[in-house]
């Protein structure tokens, strides 16, 4: 009996010491043997770290590039930046004399065409070097013809039968709508004339200012019935109806109705294009 009551109190003590919380000092350590084993780690070998690009610089000063045809013979000889674009320098190409304009020109650097839309300095060409010129198919290039035309000298005056209306030169002017020059006439005094003694006869040049002149109005086609009909979009989705009723296929009722609107585009304007292709739901290429 004593021992099993010794056992019990040892159970109780044991029991009320695991209950209580335990404190541990700010220089505690744990023992080795109670610590995690580390995980060895391998060794592994990394890449070295890839090097800094140094961006190149932007190439500064002219180059003197010469660009050459072969048939017909003609070379030209130009100062260009290297940041100009391929369309730029076929523009100043195009200024010098006898050149072919710049959109019938080609240029290869060794055999390769250069692009409009790059610059220069993206190719690699420098100072001295020769760039082939070649123009379209079907341009005709001559150098001789194309040089830069002498001024024309203008027409003397001429003097029509009787000597009484004399007939000036056209005269350019800046007129609107189909009007190219100003009409002009110089009337001159009739040969029955004597002229009292110390008078002099003189010329009287007329000339008709055309500026004012209104243009002819377009609004009278737009008021015919004809017009009024086909401007509508009902008479467009009635046509569209009746299509789709004679064709199986609503592609082809789609395309018989896109032909006869074509047709009739000419007649219309852009708004009421635009009103009836809403209303009827048909779309023509880029919407138009």
């Amino acid at each position: 009996m004593t021992e099993q009551a010794e056992l019990a109190f040892a159970k109780t003590f044991v029991n009320n010491l695991s209950s209580q919380p335990i404190t541990y000092a700010d220089s505690f350590q744990q023992p080795p043997e109670r610590s995690l084993k580390k995980i060895p780690v391998l060794p592994v070998e990394l890449p070295p770290l890839p090097e800094r690009k140094v961006s190149q610089a932007t190439p500064t000063g002219s180059l003197s590039i010469t660009f050459k045809s072969i048939k017909p013979a003609k070379s030209y000889t130009l100062s260009v930046q290297p940041t100009d674009t391929v369309s730029g320098i076929k523009a100043q190409l195009a200024s010098e004399l006898g050149a072919p304009p710049s959109d019938a020109q080609r240029l290869l650097l060794k055999g390769k065409a250069l692009a409009d839309s790059k610059l220069l300095q993206e190719y690699s060409i420098k100072d001295g070097d020769t760039v082939t010129l070649m123009v379209k198919p079907g341009f005709d290039w001559d150098p001789s013809k194309m040089s830069t035309p002498a001024p024309v000298a203008a027409p003397a005056p001429q003097k029509a039968e009787g000597g009484s209306i004399t007939l000036l030169p056209e005269q350019p002017s800046r007129t609107r709508g189909g009007h190219g020059r100003t009409p002009s006439i110089v009337l001159s005094p009739s040969p029955s004339i004597s002229p009292s003694p110390g008078e002099r006869l003189v010329d009287i040049p007329l000339v008709l200012d055309t500026t004012n002149i209104p243009e002819p109005s377009q609004s009278g086609a737009a008021n015919t019935p004809y017009h009024t009909t086909i401007s509508k979009p009902a008479f467009w989705e009635h046509l569209y109806a009746f299509l789709k009723s004679e064709f199986p296929n609503g592609s082809d009722a789609a395309q018989a109705w896109e032909d006869f609107f074509c047709a009739s585009k000419g007649s219309l304007t852009v708004s009421e294009i635009a009103m009836i292709r809403d209303n009827v739901g048909v779309t023509g290429m880029a919407g138009s």
